[in-house]
């Protein structure tokens, strides 16, 4: 039976992992998925308190996993987004955002949405040289390809292994237009593809900013670039006329939706030309692993953040329906539109409204297949 949070409940003392074990991690816990046969947790027994020396001692190590895909394009027809198409080099991400609506997705793999999403991760290790032949199908047609959508393209272990730059490789030598979303400032060191690609009118970034306080930073999202960072990066980004926006993204009542206004202004000036903005989302496990989140971290605050998220939500930790998912319902929820979008026009900075790149000047890819008959 899955287990439903009583957002009015305040957890028993030692009912969660202590936090200091697992220094670096978003999550607090490993909990198992929904499609596990047995069901595993923490509780307090009574022999030990809330905190031991050895849940202190706990060293959680990154272990990557190769994972080689017969195709790597992956298609939706979501009304909520404004692509058809994306591209995810990794699964897992090991920033270890605890709100991530993309947690869910390892327990397919029969791992735990929890820590084994933020430390247990699968590159792909020959995603461009798939994505080359996904291109070169007979019929494809243009659009532009969305990247991080799912999880950060330029997540630490992208410096090791470059997986991402191989990718814009291809899509620049095709002149195929990509769209980009990250909270590291990593992607900098992929200035000279991304200069070539905005000369050619086949980019867009957006940077990824939740809050402006680096502490509030590094408990939600603890291996990401710091939001100073952020705001560098897009300055730098702007400096070398390569388009860039923002996306406020979660947005979460009574944590960080103080700082919207503020958060506008500070993109702004750091040379954003479009802004976004999404509510934060509960789906699956992430319901749960969030709300425990929260006990072991903003324990006061726990019960109110709750209710005000699940009134925005029809009384659920999440609404699936499309048109809903990423703004909410009722009073509160459309104040926070107006909000934005006074602040957003205020500061110069337009509300993101899909992609205008040039999807004129692809040149499709020789087939491998193709390439090895000629040989003959």
């Amino acid at each position: 039976m899955r287990h439903t949070v009583d957002i009015s409940a305040h957890p028993e003392t030692g009912a969660f992992h202590n936090p200091a074990a697992y220094k670096g991690r978003g999550a607090v816990s490993n909990m198992s998925g929904r499609f596990e046969a047995e069901k595993r947790g923490v509780f307090n027994d009574g022999w030990t308190g809330p905190a031991t020396a050895e849940q202190g001692a706990v060293q959680l190590k990154t272990q990557l996993y190769q994972e080689l895909p017969k195709q790597v394009l992956t298609k939706n027809q979501s009304p909520d987004v404004p692509f058809d198409r994306s591209v995810n080099p990794y699964r897992g991400c090991e920033h270890g955002c605890v709100y991530c609506f993309a947690r869910p997705s390892h327990t397919y793999m029969g791992l735990s949405a929890g820590l084994d999403f933020e430390s247990k991760l699968f590159f792909k290790e020959n995603a461009a040289e798939v994505l080359r032949a996904d291109l070169s199908r007979k019929g494809y047609k243009v659009a532009p390809i969305a990247m991080g959508t799912n999880t950060d393209p330029y997540q630490p272990i992208e410096k090791q292994l470059g997986i991402t730059r191989k990718i814009l490789e291809v899509l620049l030598e095709v002149r195929h237009p990509v769209t980009i979303v990250t909270k590291s400032s990593l992607i900098l060191r992929d200035l000279d593809l991304l200069q070539e690609l905005a000369r050619l009118n086949l980019v867009k970034v957006a940077l990824s900013v939740t809050t402006l306080d680096r502490k509030l930073a590094r408990t939600m999202e603890p291996r990401a670039s710091s939001p100073q960072r952020r705001l560098d990066t897009i300055r730098q980004l702007a400096e070398k006329n390569i388009p860039v926006g923002a996306l406020v993204a979660p947005v979460i009542p009574a944590l960080n939706d103080h700082e919207l206004e503020n958060i506008l202004q500070a993109i702004a000036r750091a040379g954003a030309t479009e802004a976004g903005y999404i509510l934060l989302r509960l789906p699956l496990e992430v319901k749960d692993l969030f709300s425990e989140w929260l006990s072991v971290n903003f324990a006061e605050r726990r019960t109110r953040i709750l209710r005000r998220l699940y009134a925005m939500r029809g009384g659920r930790a999440n609404d699936p329906r499309f048109g809903h998912r990423m703004k909410g319902k009722g009073i509160e929820a459309d104040l926070m539109r107006q909000r934005f979008f006074n602040s957003a026009r205020r500061v110069g900075v337009n509300m993101s409204e899909g992609h205008d790149l040039d999807c004129t000047q692809f040149i499709p890819p020789q087939n491998p297949s193709d390439r090895q008959l000629r040989l003959f």
